[in-house]
Parts: C-alpha cells; structure tokens; sequence
C-alpha cells in the first residue's frame, strides 16, 4: 500500500499584510510595543536607540560602580522608551 505524500504549500505574508498598517502610520503596535514602518519612523528609531546605547557607555564610564550606573541607567530608559511610546503612539 503506498501512502501519497500530501503536497502542502505555504503562503508567506509581507508585513503590511501581517499587520494593519494605516496609510501614513510611522509605526505599527505589535505586541505591546511599536515598530517603525516609514521612513519617518527610522529616522525616529534610530537616535533612540542609539541615545540608549550610549547612555549606557557613558553611564560605565563615568561613574564609579555599577550600582551608580544602573541608577543612572534606569531613569534615563524609562524616560525615553515613554517619550517615544507617546511619538509612535500618535504617529501609528
């Protein structure tokens, strides 16, 4: 008895078809969080990361220990993950 191997096709979906994405958003909500789909929204999302990347090599190296670090480290995220929470909430 020969059993037929059963012929499965996936179909892959872009992004924007994944996503609602209004006409003109700069982000999209996924999850809890947002994601830049404009250029508007890189331009953003680059200097934030980047702010948080070099708040934290700053915060190493010019304070003394790393509990001086993380309590200089920690304000300084919070506030800018709710800064650009409130530009990708309004712009998406």
């Amino acid at each position: 008895m020969q059993v037929m191997a059963k012929k499965t096709t996936k179909s892959y979906k872009t992004f924007r078809q994944t996503y609602k994405v209004r006409k003109g958003a700069w982000f999209v909500a996924i999850r809890g969080s947002y994601l830049p789909v404009s250029w508007q929204g890189w331009i953003t999302y680059i200097p934030f990361t980047a702010y948080l990347a070099y708040s934290l090599v700053v915060a190493f190296a010019y304070t003394g220990n790393n509990l001086k670090a993380m309590l200089w480290i920690v304000p300084n995220w919070v506030a800018a993950a709710i800064v650009m929470t409130w530009i990708a909430r309004a712009t998406s």
